[in-house]
């Protein structure tokens, strides 16, 4: 007979096996631990550390050695990268950890800039890549992030430094508006309407250009690492001579 210390493991669930008392009137809980659960666990930790670090210095070396939009480009694709390989859970934390490491390197409002909307871009294109959601609804989606993120910069920074950062961009505009306008050879003042209408439609397009080409950077790295995002549509395969 089995002492009173023997239990029997019985796998009622493949992936929660459970103990039973040798009388069987107790079912206690336990988690399988074996070597490959255990290396798994520790592999996620680790890519999930690596990976939430490189995000943060691409960050930090943009922010002090900008080489123009190169490096903007990569900024949620860590991010995006961990949710690809472990799933929902790993990139948010992924992204928590690029927010508390930057927040101590930088301080906490460059560390809010990048978790929106770069590190939410990033757990959104990782969500819709793994579901092979196509390039026109991940796009749409990111560049609704992307300018809602430009609007919360602008609203964040216009609080500390108590200054309407919102009306040097419509100054910006309404000076290339009247460019055109003189190119075109018209003789009209834009309205304020207008001016607005026109910074949100060049901040769509913006954001549409950027997660564009981000799309085409994580095809041809993505693929390489054995982590593929969805297909393009066939004239951006034609149009960059991608081969499957």
């Amino acid at each position: 007979m089995d002492s009173p210390d023997d239990k029997n493991w019985v796998d009622l669930d493949e992936r929660s096996p459970v103990v039973i008392s040798p009388d069987g009137t107790d079912i206690i809980a336990a988690p399988a631990v074996t070597p490959a659960n255990q290396h798994r666990k520790t592999l996620v930790l680790v890519e999930t550390a690596f990976l939430a670090s490189t995000a943060s210095l691409i960050w930090l070396i943009n922010y002090y050695f900008p080489i123009g939009p190169l490096l903007r480009l990569f900024f949620p694709l860590p991010i995006a990268l961990v949710y690809l390989r472990w799933g929902s859970r790993a990139a948010w934390m992924s992204t928590l950890v690029s927010g508390l490491l930057l927040s101590i390197l930088m301080g906490p409002t460059r560390s809010i800039i990048y978790i929106i909307p770069y590190g939410l871009i990033g757990v959104q294109l990782g969500w819709m890549w793994r579901r092979q959601v196509s390039w026109v609804w991940s796009i749409t989606l990111g560049t609704i992030l992307g300018t809602l993120g430009f609007f919360f910069r602008v609203f964040l920074l216009s609080i500390l430094l108590d200054e309407d950062l919102w009306a040097y961009v419509i100054a910006q505009i309404s000076e290339l508006a009247d460019w055109i306008f003189l190119k075109l050879g018209l003789l009209v003042q834009p309205d304020l309407m207008f001016i607005q209408l026109l910074a949100i439609a060049m901040l769509v397009i913006n954001s549409v250009l950027y997660l564009f080409v981000v799309h085409l950077v994580a095809l041809l790295m993505l693929d390489r690492l054995g982590n593929p995002i969805p297909r393009p549509p066939y004239w951006v395969q034609v149009l960059i001579e991608y081969e499957e």
